[in-house]
């Protein structure tokens, strides 16, 4: 029996729904979803096995045109390498965007791999303007394959994987049939973390902040986890922490709660605020907070 495996890499402007797609094609939340854009920072692995193949799903930071910080150049390197360690690349577009895709389109062209190009959130477009949305990628990208769907509800999702199949290459995994990610606990109890950040405060703070585990200590029943939450400013720290540790709290219980669905165990969570002003572009921070190019 053959086998096959490769990298499924996705990418696409911030916003557009890539984290839903991968969640969606995983059927694990592995990349925080929000309304918010630019939600993303990491490329996170999600890795579908079956007896016949393994497929490594890539979720990357939206593209950033104009970084500001280091860690915005550090995040577009991340796209940069999906480009070329892909064995097909899933571009994604909101069916809404206005954007200028010409920069990101010459890129993929260039690249030389396989690619899907999918138009996402197709529930809030006629069936005209879906029509002809796929017409013109058509043009912007002979060599695409074009799927128009509802990551968010789950439509036409298992088209894209009976796709998939077809172009990955025949080859032994990559990695143990039993890992769904790359990435270990730590990481997404600060994911978690800054995705309950994301859907509690307004204005710059989610865009500010940044989650580092200074302790985490499993046992058998039991998880003890130490988050620090890093803020740009006093005033934002203030706002973190809220009245009498109101907002604080509220963060620490929503996000507890999910690490107590994803994990199986209690969680004894304990978060803080320290500030460092210069923290995204500051190199020894970033690489601590996991952004190495």
């Amino acid at each position: 029996m053959t086998h096959k495996s490769g990298y499924v890499n996705i990418i696409g402007n911030p916003n557009v729904g890539k984290s839903t797609l991968m969640n969606a094609l995983v059927g694990e939340k592995l990349s925080i979803i929000t309304s918010k854009a630019q939600t993303t920072r990491h490329r996170i692995l999600g890795i579908v096995n079956d007896d016949r193949y393994q497929i490594i799903f890539s979720d990357t930071p939206g593209i950033i045109n104009k970084p500001a910080y280091k860690m915005h150049e550090i995040m577009n390197s991340f796209v940069t390498t999906a480009l070329i360690d892909a064995d097909l690349i899933l571009y994604v577009v909101d069916v809404k965007e206005k954007a200028d895709y010409e920069v990101t389109i010459g890129r993929i062209i260039n690249a030389n791999i396989p690619v899907f190009v999918i138009l996402n959130k197709i529930d809030l477009s006629t069936q005209d303007e879906v029509n002809a949305l796929i017409n013109h990628w058509k043009v912007k990208i002979p060599n695409a394959t074009i799927f128009a769907v509802a990551a968010s509800l789950g439509f036409n999702i298992h088209g894209i994987l009976d796709q998939i199949l077809d172009v990955l290459p025949e080859s032994p995994p990559y990695f143990p049939k039993d890992e769904l990610t790359d990435k270990s606990m730590r990481f997404f109890a600060t994911e978690i973390i800054r995705e309950k950040i994301l859907l509690n405060y307004q204005q710059e703070i989610p865009y500010s902040v940044e989650v580092a585990i200074e302790g985490f200590e499993e046992g058998e029943k039991l998880i003890r986890i130490q988050a620090v939450i890093y803020a740009a400013r006093e005033s934002q720290k203030a706002i973190i922490i809220g009245k009498q540790g109101s907002a604080i709290k509220k963060t620490g219980t929503m996000a507890r709660l999910d690490l107590e669905e994803f994990t199986g165990k209690k969680v004894f969570l304990e978060t803080s605020v320290k500030v460092s002003k210069d923290w995204r572009d500051n190199e020894s921070l970033l690489k601590r907070f996991g952004y190495e190019a």
